[in-house]
């Protein structure tokens, strides 16, 4: 029951799930980044962070490109057998 709530709440807020994902993935690279211990000069990280964050952002707008399709299907299938 509270995943058909979610996901119906991710539904309707897409734009706002994407962006949270993204900010989530920045800041869990940079918290991962930051406690070893690499050389690489903060700005480095920075750019490595983002660099994590859009291939993750990739991933969930093709997911969410997916879902859109399939809903679509599925409300198209219904006018036509009603």
């Amino acid at each position: 029951m509270a995943m058909e709530g979610l996901q119906s709440w991710i539904s309707e807020h897409k734009l706002t799930s994407i962006g949270t994902v993204w900010a989530s993935a920045i800041g869990a690279s940079l918290a991962y980044n930051s406690r070893t211990k690499s050389p690489l000069k903060p700005s480095l990280r920075l750019i490595h962070a983002r660099m994590h964050a859009q291939a993750v952002t990739l991933a969930v707008l093709s997911g969410a490109a997916a879902c859109h399709y399939y809903e679509k299907r599925v409300v198209q299938k219904g006018k036509t057998t009603n």
